[in-house]
């Protein structure tokens, strides 16, 4: 990787592609520190000292952007609009006709989609930063701090409407970076920010463990989560990898004098098929009913069942939750993603055929077949991953979103070897010496 990287700075055009980047990331780590008008700084600042490791139901999202949400910065909905808007209209293409339609028409209607996506971030946005406001004023955001309802001292309805629309214009600049990175940078402008976001608060954590250590002043406890983290990575990157390559060969055709087709390819399946998507899902709807419970008055029988057991990272109940509703969510992900029928039906259109499969509905049968036999190790893989780094780790005293848990370690090796993958091929097209020298 670090190869890579020396090559692409040698050159020139990759290496303005480099700075470029790099120039987007410095802009976007700057936003995540500017504070929106309206809210005292201060008070932030104190409550977030009082909150430190103990970050509540905010704590995820915090994470993606960067620990922005809590500072309440211009970019404090960070990736997060972009990130649920893209997920809503993927799922809704399976649902809509004419959104499956676009989808098909190639880049006319991507292009068509992707402009849905950003108006339906923007909505999104706005409702959100309402409520993040409407937290903050209440004093929810941070429970326990004695100054939390002294974060925005002016509650009046200008101030209100000021601070939605500067957190919203935020988001739509998050955005704009994002696709500038796309078209002029190297990689995913979306998945570099969050890649930036969440990598951005390793260093605090990481100390806050030594901090917290007993033994040897807190480096042995220190260097064993560097270790996990480490072992971690690694396991990632190995089934991140890994496939199931089905072969496919398409028959051969003469037109005139000329042969066409008779070529061997395969279709690679992967383990984990539907990525971080389950993880996510999942995180989301369990915050849901904390969510309700935190902002309901009263002191009822269900409130309670709910913040004993399922606020908690390491509550066995919620452990048990969190890691069905991930399974669960693999399976679903993967039946929306890949379809099957469609495959098998593209591979009969051009005279391809699975060897020893009949094409048509054989085909697509043993397609599914193979699909749910490797989505059952991929989606125990995304649970594993997702609940073995916080359970090591709240021995050391962290956080349930700790940088090294399972979803932020996903989304860093996964965003991590795209991009290395996109910087090797690039650099390939322009190393590419031909047949004849």
């Amino acid at each position: 990787m670090l190869t890579a990287f020396a090559r692409a700075f040698k050159t020139p055009d990759l290496r303005k592609k480099l700075l470029f980047t790099l120039g987007i990331i410095v802009v976007y780590r700057v936003g995540t520190h500017i504070p929106i008008p309206g809210v005292d700084y201060r008070n932030v600042q104190t409550c977030i000292d009082i909150a430190k490791g103990n970050q509540g139901l905010f704590g995820l999202v915090n994470m993606f952007s960067g620990g922005a949400l809590l500072q309440i910065t211009i970019f404090a909905l960070g990736i997060m609009p972009y990130i649920t808007a893209s997920i809503i209209l993927q799922l809704l293409t399976v649902v809509i006709p004419r959104l499956e339609a676009l989808k098909k028409e190639g880049q006319a209607g991507t292009a068509k989609i992707t402009q849905y996506t950003r108006y339906l971030t923007v909505a999104l946005a706005i409702l959100q930063g309402t409520g993040l406001v409407a937290t903050a004023r209440s004093g929810a955001l941070f429970s326990g701090c004695q100054v939390a309802t002294e974060i925005v001292p002016d509650q009046s309805i200008f101030v209100t409407i000021t601070m939605v629309v500067t957190m919203t214009a935020g988001t739509a600049v998050v955005m704009w970076l994002g696709e500038l990175i796309t078209d002029r940078g190297i990689g995913n402008g979306m998945s570099i920010l969050m890649f930036i976001s969440i990598a951005a608060t390793f260093p605090s954590a990481l100390w806050a463990i030594k901090e917290q250590g007993s033994l040897a002043d807190g480096w042995i406890e220190f260097g064993t989560v560097i270790a996990v983290g480490l072992v971690m990575v690694g396991l990632v990157v190995f089934v991140e990898q890994a496939q199931r390559r089905i072969p496919v060969q398409y028959a051969k055709r003469m037109i005139g004098r000329r042969s066409y087709g008779g070529t061997s390819t395969y279709i690679p399946l992967k383990v984990n098929q539907a990525g971080i998507i389950p993880v996510i899902f999942a995180s989301s709807l369990l915050y849901i009913p904390a969510l309700v419970a935190q902002f309901s008055s009263g002191d009822s029988a269900w409130k309670t069942w709910i913040t004993q057991n399922l606020t908690k990272g390491d509550h066995p109940i919620y452990i048990s939750v969190y890691f069905v509703l991930i399974v669960f969510f693999a399976f679903f992900y993967v039946a929306i993603s890949f379809n099957p029928e469609e495959v098998a039906d593209n591979m009969k259109k051009y005279g391809g055929f699975i060897p020893g499969i009949r094409a048509g509905r054989p085909t697509a049968e043993y397609l599914s077949y193979v699909l749910n036999r490797i989505t059952w190790p991929g989606s125990l893989y995304l649970g594993l991953i997702a609940l073995v780094p916080t359970m090591a780790l709240v021995g050391f005293g962290a956080n349930q979103n700790f940088p090294f848990g399972g979803t932020s370690i996903l989304i860093i090796v996964g965003v991590g070897l795209e991009t290395v993958k996109q910087i090797e091929s690039q650099l390939q097209q322009r190393n590419y010496e031909g047949f004849l020298r």
